[in-house]
């Protein structure tokens, strides 16, 4: 396959894609990191710190349907710099909130600022992936879901140490503040930039619309009614892939959430120890997420979707199970450490699978369809969040494990039942994804 002599243009609404993943995790982990100067400065406890994060999960879980209805409506780039504005005035505000109130109604005050910083980002990835379904060939629907996915992890990995070294030398106000300012320089280039749909572009050329698919019928945005909202949250292959996607995102939220504290009250380490080291983790993540997009991609090209899309997560999610209980064993606390990394890299292997299986199920209803499931991804979040949080808060960090340990076996066994030969929950859906099709189109 000859290199392209220039960036095609879905690239570069990818590369937006990309970033807009980096910049909600390094908003959403940011309030992890600061917690422990918060605690002491604020008067808060660790459970209240639970609290705060649950404030964020439930914000993303209750509205990511309703946005992703109305991304499908409204389209993809306004969505985006709506929500995106939104973020940032919740990300400018949690810092200048102690200077307003004090005592519980900063508490009540700090919660309202994490729900509505969930709530904008619940548009952040199902919108992604209906901007992914229509810009990309269905052979590449992993790929990019992995690529991005390495670039929400890079914003994790870069928070702690970002956050952490801002912290030590400014204070964790400071640390909120002036890493939430450049988001807004981004959000203005994609309203400038950015398009939902290849024919929106001014840029595009017909040979480019010829390498995506299709290119006789354009992909716009549309109203989606109450009844097909009813029918994509009976589908069958919908119900499976969000209960799997909810019971995995347990481990997710375990590592990705409680990593930074659990390597100071359970490995004691200091803060800025754990600031960086906190970052490993992550970098796994990254790197797991984009190796699953390209083995997803390979398998699905080979045999097709429906053992295609089984074969990773039917091996990584046994395997990053059996990873929690020797981090529980291990006695060396740079092995617990190394041992977090693998293990989150093994739960980011599968997300190529889960979303490029929900696209194939979605097709132009993707959003909606991938908002379901993101919604019982955060519901793991949900549910597993204060009870990491209790568990912690009462030295029992040992439990917290074995129960991510025996979820991701629930996880896995679902796949068993998923059913990708004729997925598709749109009746109208013209693009198949096979392993004769995938390997004629071009990246």
């Amino acid at each position: 396959m000859k290199l392209p002599s220039r960036i095609r243009i879905r690239w570069r609404i990818f590369g937006f894609l990309f970033g807009f993943g980096f910049i909600a995790y390094l908003q959403q982990k940011s309030i992890t990191v600061a917690a422990a100067p918060m605690m002491p400065d604020l008067g808060l406890t660790q459970l209240q710190i639970g609290w705060l994060e649950q404030g964020f999960a439930v914000g993303y879980a209750a509205f990511q349907i309703p946005i992703g209805i109305f991304a499908e409506r409204w389209g993809a780039r306004g969505t985006l710099v709506l929500m995106g504005l939104v973020a940032v005035v919740a990300m400018i505000a949690t810092p200048l909130a102690p200077s307003l109130f004090t005592g519980s109604a900063l508490f009540v005050c700090l919660v309202s600022l994490q729900v509505l910083l969930g709530v904008s980002q619940a548009a952040t990835f199902p919108v992604s992936a209906g901007v992914f379904q229509q810009w990309f060939p269905a052979n590449r629907w992993a790929l990019v879901v992995g690529l991005q996915t390495m670039g929400l992890q890079l914003g994790a990995a870069a928070t702690p140490p970002l956050i952490a070294s801002i912290m030590h030398f400014f204070g964790w106000r400071s640390a909120l503040f002036w890493t939430t300012l450049p988001a807004l320089g981004f959000v203005a280039w994609w309203a400038w930039y950015g398009r939902g749909a290849p024919r929106e572009h001014p840029a595009m050329t017909p040979q480019e619309l010829t390498e995506i698919g299709s290119p006789d019928a354009p992909k716009t945005s549309h109203s989606i009614t109450a009844r097909q909202v009813v029918r994509l949250l009976g589908n069958r292959n919908v119900l499976l892939l969000t209960m799997s996607y909810m019971t995995m995102n347990y481990v997710f939220y375990l590592i990705s959430n409680w990593a930074f504290l659990y390597l100071i009250q359970e490995r004691h380490f200091s803060v800025l120890e754990s600031g960086w080291l906190a970052a490993i983790p992550p970098l796994g993540a990254a790197l797991g997420a984009g190796i699953g997009g390209v083995l997803t991609g390979i398998a699905c090209r080979r045999y097709g979707p429906l053992k295609g899309y089984r074969a990773v997560p039917l091996s990584a999610l046994p395997a990053a199970g059996l990873l929690l209980l020797l981090i529980v064993g291990a006695v060396n606390a740079y092995m617990a450490v190394a041992g977090l990394a693998l293990c989150f890299g093994l739960v980011e292997l599968t997300e190529g699978a889960f979303w490029g299986a929900a696209m194939t199920v979605g097709r132009s209803d993707t959003m909606v369809v991938t908002s379901i499931m993101n919604t019982g991804g955060t519901m793991g979040g949900i549910i597993g969040i204060p009870i990491v949080a209790y568990l912690s808060g009462h030295d029992h960090w040992h439990t917290a494990f074995f129960i991510g340990a025996a979820l991701t076996m629930v996880s896995a066994s679902a796949w068993f039942a998923i059913d990708l030969r004729s997925a598709s929950a749109d009746p109208n859906a013209a693009r198949e994804l096979s392993p004769t099709s995938a390997a004629v189109t071009a990246a």
